[in-house]
């Protein structure tokens, strides 16, 4: 059986399928078996209609004590971190997962019909220019 040579166009295309759907296959998956952890948690708080963890990054001394000892840079700069760690653990990883393969996806469609098919057209204009 011969297989024929498939262009960048359509392999490009194939590849960004191909990450597309193994990508949603394990946001789904991670979402499913994932748990939000609740290490580190002090007690709950009850809110309207549902419950709160409350750590201990969540306290007013240790706000106080970041702010006294780096300003509120400091306190901006723990609340980024705790929001990017949080973005590798429990549910939401899954989201973070499937933002990533939609944006590797969305790239290489991207680059497969717009790029490639330009440059085929310049090689055209080159060719038809010339009038020698």
């Amino acid at each position: 059986m011969k297989w024929k040579a498939i262009d960048r166009r359509t392999g490009l295309n194939l590849t960004g399928i191909m990450i597309l759907l193994m990508g949603l296959v394990s946001a789904g998956w991670i979402y499913r078996t994932a748990e939000n952890d609740a290490r580190d948690v002090l007690g709950y708080e009850q809110g309207s209609e549902s419950v709160y963890p409350l750590q201990p990054e969540d306290s007013k001394k240790y706000l106080r004590d970041l702010e006294l000892y780096g300003g509120k840079a400091n306190v901006l700069a723990d609340e980024f971190r705790r929001w990017f760690v949080g973005l590798w653990h429990g549910k939401s990883l899954a989201f973070t997962v499937g933002c990533i393969t939609i944006f590797i996806a969305l790239s290489l469609f991207y680059a497969a019909n717009h790029m490639l098919s330009g440059l085929k057209s310049n090689k055209r204009q080159d060719n038809s220019d010339r009038t020698d």
